[in-house]
């Protein structure tokens, strides 16, 4: 442990909680400023970084101030099990003497939502959705870092091929409970460093990402759209279940967003995907699709609050004007994708949301207003994939059942 450590933990800190732009992209540009700073010292604060966006909160409460030196002690102290001597030796003498009397409140007890590190119009809104005791659980179960998960790319190497070529670059693998192409890592290993990932052998992709594009199930043949691609992950593993047949378009109104997805089309060797930027939903150039389409997944724009593990400035970052106003452009969103669909058809409405009102509230709004739509199975559909998940005819996942982050969606079927 070393003094600059701190002192460039401390100043990531005053970056992030400024809460202008996501934690991921914060630390990108932070680190670009600091180049000077050495693999193990961006871990640290990478590392550090992440734990006080999980746990400010109740850091706050306990640490009695917003230095942000003294929070970044603290940090390494009690989320990154830092040495309490190791850290004294970097710290200033009145920080040294903080930090003595921080310790001797670590066990000070906190309201609860406090504790769980949950702002309090959340707290109350997952337990009338949830009961206290599933809460609890939530809560805790967001606290610790998400997996590092993947998915075989099936059109070029099985996910035993896949394991083998990480195992040869050192990296231990095990497939994941559910996904039939995910791999779950051990720790964070460089994955563009491994041959396997420049050859497009496998992307990264939280399982229960993956679980969802399995609701689509598309055929070789189909006509898809992937109606909000952002990066393209669902997309690629979409076009992976074609086997590059069909046509598969992915849109986004975001440029940059499709800019991402660009090399890693490149790696993963589909030619059935078009990427296209729409201004908005009502795009004009969506008429020309209107009613051809076999099938429609709405990945829609949401809190994120299933993903609290990977994102935990979301938490901070959204409150309930924010949720209002997602819920409206949800419903919006949904309503234009529809129109999409072929009589037949299939439209998947997803999030990575746990909240009611994103998700059930969005899809029981969307029935009752389009008749010729029906809800599907998704039980019944994954079961015939032979995918050992039931959550009902609705998909449920949640980090302390499933291992996974937050999912929910919704299978729509069209008449005929």
């Amino acid at each position: 442990m070393r003094p600059h450590q701190v002192a460039a933990l401390a100043d990531a800190i005053d970056h992030l909680r400024k809460f202008a732009s996501p934690a991921d992209a914060v630390l990108h540009t932070f680190f670009r400023a600091h180049p000077s700073l050495g693999v193990q010292d961006r871990a640290f604060v990478a590392d550090g970084a992440f734990a006080f966006l999980r746990r400010m909160r109740s850091l706050a409460a306990l640490a009695g101030t917003d230095d942000a030196r003294c929070l970044a002690l603290g940090v390494a102290l009690r989320e990154l099990g830092r040495d309490p001597d190791e850290l004294a030796a970097v710290a200033r003498r009145e920080e040294a003497a903080w930090l003595s009397a921080f310790r001797g409140r670590l066990r000070t007890p906190l309201p609860p939502a406090v504790a769980a590190d949950l702002p309090d119009w959340l707290w109350e809104r997952l337990g009338a959705s949830m009961g206290d005791v599933r809460r609890d659980r939530f809560a805790k179960a967001m606290l610790e870092p998400a997996p590092l998960d993947l998915r075989a790319n099936s059109l070029k190497a099985g996910r035993e091929a896949v394991a083998e070529a990480l195992a040869a670059a050192g990296i231990r693998s095990q497939p994941t409970p559910f996904a039939p192409f995910g791999l779950r890592v051990d720790g964070r290993p460089m994955l563009a460093r491994v041959p396997a990932f420049a050859e497009g052998l496998f992307e990264v992709q939280d399982e229960g990402s993956q679980i969802v594009t399995h609701l689509l199930a598309p055929r070789r043949h189909d006509f898809v759209v992937d109606f909000c691609a952002g990066a393209g992950g669902k997309t690629l593993a979409l076009g992976a279940l074609m086997r590059s047949h069909g046509r598969l378009y992915a849109f986004d109104v975001v440029d940059r967003r499709l800019a991402n997805l660009k090399p890693r089309l490149a790696r993963s060797g589909l030619s059935n995907v078009h990427a296209q930027r729409i201004g908005h939903e009502h795009d004009p150039r969506l008429d020309r699709l209107r009613g051809k389409v076999d099938r429609v997944l709405v990945d829609a724009p949401c809190t994120g609050f299933g993903t609290l593990r990977r994102n935990p400035d979301l938490k901070w970052r959204h409150d309930e004007a924010a949720l209002a106003e997602l819920t409206a452009k949800q419903g919006a969103i949904l309503a234009a994708a529809a129109r999409l669909v072929k009589p037949g058809g299939r439209l998947v409405y997803a999030t990575c949301s746990v909240l009611p009102d994103e998700n059930d509230a969005i899809v029981d709004r969307f029935l009752a207003a389009h008749p010729e739509f029906a809800p599907g199975d998704a039980a019944a559909e994954l079961a015939r994939q032979k995918i050992p998940l039931d959550t009902g005819a609705l998909l449920r996942l949640s980090p302390e059942v499933h291992g996974c982050d937050g999912f929910f969606a919704a299978i729509l079927e069209r008449a005929a």
